[in-house]
């Protein structure tokens, strides 16, 4: 006899908000590089991404700004890891 037990747990409860120490490649949302200093999340599977508003530049012919909240943008439409969809 199996078991199985299905608990509906949001990933962005099981992440935890850090403040990166060094630069760390690639985000695999947004494709911009995770430097020192940003905030990120990091997913119980271990990868990180940015987490809350990153800056990703200006446009001054328009006075427009772009921020990116990558990990929290993903988690409105998405509940799994972008880099592990199926764990």
């Amino acid at each position: 006899l199996v078991v199985v037990c299905f608990l509906t747990i949001s990933l962005c409860a099981l992440s935890s908000e850090d403040v990166l120490s060094k630069d760390a490649g690639e985000c695999a949302i947004c494709l911009e590089e995770l430097q020192q200093g940003d905030t990120i999340a990091r997913l119980p599977c271990l990868c990180i991404y940015h987490k809350g508003q990153v800056f990703l530049g200006m446009d001054i012919k328009y006075g427009e700004v772009a921020f990116t909240g990558c990990i929290d943008e993903w988690f409105e439409v998405n509940r799994s890891c972008p880099e592990h969809p199926s764990d």
